[in-house]
C-alpha cells in the first residue's frame, strides 16, 4: 500500500544580530557640537553602543561602510529565506486544509524533492507524514498538521518583521557614515584651498 506524505519544511531562523566593528566602540559623550555625527548599533539586542563618527579618519569611514554595506546585503538575503519558507508555509497550509475524507484512494503525484514527482494513492486524508526538521518526521492528523503550519507561520512573520528593524537600522547607518564622509572631504578641501591661498601671498 502507498501512503501519501504531505511533507513541510520547518527552518529555524535567528534573529540577524547586529556584529560588532572592529574599530573601537565608545558610549557617547555630552558635546555641545550639534553637528556631531554618531552611529548607534546594538550588541545581542540588549545594550546600545555609540561610535562617534566625527572621530573617525575618511579611511576608517570608508571600511566602516563596507562592512555595514556587507552586513545589509546579508540580513536582506536572510529577510528573502523568511518570506521564501512563509510562502511554503501558506502553500502547504492550503494543500492540507483541502484534503477531504473523499480523496481516500485518489491517484496523486508525491514529490520526492522540488522536481521529482512519483505517483501514489492518498490512504486515510486525515493522517500524515510531517517534516519537523533535519529530516524527521512525524505522523500528525489533518488538524495537527495546520496547528503546526500555523506556528511556524506566525514565528517566522515575527522573524522577519525582527529583520526589517536590523535593516532600517543599518540603513541609516550607512546614511550617518555618508554624511560623515562628506564632512570629512570638505575638510580637507577646505585645508588644502587655505594652504593654496597662504602660498600665493607674497612675504
Amino acid at each position: 500500500t502507498t501512503t501519501h506524505t504531505h511533507q513541510t519544511n520547518t527552518h529555524h531562523h535567528q534573529q540577524q544580530q547586529p556584529h560588532r566593528h572592529r574599530q573601537q566602540q565608545q558610549q557617547q559623550q555630552p558635546n555641545n557640537n550639534n553637528n556631531s555625527n554618531n552611529m548607534s548599533e546594538k550588541e545581542g539586542g540588549e545594550n546600545e553602543h555609540t561610535i562617534d563618527l566625527d572621530s573617525m579618519s575618511l579611511e576608517q569611514l570608508s571600511q566602516l561602510r563596507q562592512q555595514e554595506e556587507g552586513r545589509l546585503q546579508a540580513i536582506t538575503g536572510r529577510y528573502a529565506q523568511l518570506r521564501a519558507a512563509a510562502a511554503r508555509y501558506r502553500a502547504s497550509h492550503t494543500a492540507v486544509s483541502e484534503l477531504l475524507p473523499s480523496f481516500d484512494g485518489k491517484d496523486v503525484m508525491v514529490p520526492l524533492s522540488e522536481s521529482l514527482y512519483v505517483p501514489g494513492k492518498i490512504r486515510d486524508p486525515n493522517q500524515m507524514l510531517v517534516e519537523v526538521g533535519t529530516g524527521f518526521f512525524v505522523e500528525k492528523t489533518s488538524k495537527d498538521a495546520l496547528s503546526f503550519l500555523e506556528r511556524k507561520l506566525k514565528l517566522v512573520d515575527a522573524n522577519s518583521e525582527n529583520v526589517m528593524k536590523v535593516v532600517g537600522m543599518t540603513k541609516q547607518n550607512m546614511e550617518s557614515i555618508t554624511i560623515a564622509m562628506q564632512g570629512k572631504l570638505l575638510q580637507i578641501r577646505a585645508r588644502q584651498e587655505g594652504m593654496k591661498t597662504q602660498a600665493s601671498i607674497p612675504e
